[in-house]
């Protein structure tokens, strides 16, 4: 019997081996320039795999190749990441025993926009996902809009004048027509 599960066991592992796979949580990600943004792959786990190797680039517009993240049995290669992510690329490594990877980019630029593809090399097989990612020009907010309900300081002024000169104007009829008639009514 134990001769059964340990030959079930083996057979598992090798059926395991062959069905690595990278998956993108997301497949396109739109964001503006000076935000922030979380990009995210999962890949198949095995609790015993003791070796893994995680490689992550910008494949740009440009045809180049950046690198954003790359790790080596649980240790950052920061000297292998491009200049221009240094700084702006943080990993977070508490969701690494459950498959996933999460990587924040902050301080998004136009440049940043390209294929972000993700490689992960284990005992047990390798295999990459990639997603796509569109940065776009912040909106200038600098620029004043005009207000659209209430009228601007300068005619709220003129308004209360016209309202005031055409109540001064009706008192002063209304006072008019009642002398008119006082007088009519007592001659």
């Amino acid at each position: 019997m134990i001769c059964w599960i340990l030959l079930l066991i083996k057979l598992t592992s090798c059926v395991c081996a062959g069905t690595f796979v990278v998956n993108v949580t997301q497949t396109s990600y739109q964001a503006e320039e000076n935000h922030n943004i979380t990009l995210e792959w999962t890949f198949t786990t095995h609790n015993s795999s003791n070796f893994i190797f995680i490689f992550c680039r910008l494949l740009t517009d440009q045809n180049t190749s950046k690198v954003l993240y790359e790790l080596h049995d649980d240790v950052e290669v920061s000297k292998s990441q491009d200049e221009e992510f240094s700084g702006r690329v943080q990993f977070d490594k508490d969701v690494l025993r459950e498959g996933r990877i999460r990587l924040h980019v902050s301080r998004l630029r136009a440049e940043d926009s390209g294929q972000y593809q993700c490689g992960v090399i284990t005992n047990y097989g390798d295999s990459s996902g990639e997603c796509r990612l569109n940065v776009t020009a912040a909106v200038d907010e600098s620029t004043p809009q005009r207000p659209t309900v209430s009228p601007e300081p300068e005619s709220q002024g003129w308004v209360i004048l016209y309202v005031g000169l055409a109540m001064a104007l009706t008192a002063a009829a209304a006072l008019v027509v009642k002398r008119r008639c006082f007088k009519s009514l007592s001659h």
